[in-house]
């Protein structure tokens, strides 16, 4: 019987989407795709440009003429892609703080998650895929062979993406945020995409506050080879 095509895994911020979408791609022998990366680079690109947050068509030709490109680890510094705007690599840009209070307005602009939609369905049909996303089940893949909805609490979510952010900025970095603003900025994202991570009816739904990685990705495995 036939590999599952496409895997769709979904999330709040901080439930360990990427971790795990890279993992099991990886052990899938997979291409790993993380959408959330093709907004944030749109964010990065919109406030390169100076271009007001608010300006959904203004975002949303921006995100059209865009020459966004995500890719295999082309640098051995702990990255899991590496993502390039025109050439330019701003793999760790998009990580910062800055872009993660933008990304969430701009993703929420109609005319900006058309464009992205439409070219995450042309990567998600190539097959042999897992993507990564808040809304790839729902929206993006609804044909997705398997659907994965990961979610954890907020505190559990925020010192994740704290300790994320600690490992990568070194501890006195005075640009680290603290763990309370690391969860005030979860949850202001959670009510802000609330709309646009709804799970699918029919993805499997696995909260993985109490699991570590390998409990993951052994679950979603299971569920893979149900699925062949």
């Amino acid at each position: 019987m036939r590999e599952p095509g496409c895997i769709a895994i979904d999330g709040p911020a901080g439930a360990g989407k990427s971790t795990i979408g890279e993992h099991l791609a990886r052990r899938l022998g997979y291409l790993y795709c993380d959408t959330g990366a093709m907004y944030r680079a749109v964010a990065w690109l919109a406030l390169h440009e100076g271009l007001d947050l608010n300006d959904g068509p203004a975002l949303g030709a921006l995100a059209e003429r865009s020459e966004v490109a995500i890719s295999k680890p082309q640098i051995a510094d702990g990255r899991q892609y590496t993502v390039t705007v025109h050439g330019h690599d701003i793999t760790w840009e998009i990580r910062s703080p800055q872009i993660g209070r933008a990304v969430s307005a701009i993703s929420g602009h109609p005319q900006v998650r058309s464009i992205l939609i439409a070219q995450q369905r042309v990567i998600g049909h190539q097959g042999q895929i897992v993507m990564v996303g808040r809304d790839i089940g729902s929206v993006v893949m609804p044909d997705a062979d398997l659907k994965i909805y990961l979610t954890a609490s907020l505190q559990e979510r925020a010192r994740r993406r704290y300790l994320e952010m600690l490992e990568r900025m070194g501890e006195h970095n005075p640009a680290l945020p603290s763990l309370q603003e690391v969860m005030d900025d979860v949850e202001r994202r959670d009510a802000t995409d609330k709309r646009n991570m709804q799970p699918a009816k029919d993805a499997i739904i696995i909260e993985t506050d109490n699991l570590n990685i390998e409990q993951v990705l052994d679950m979603i495995c299971r569920y893979v080879e149900g699925n062949k």
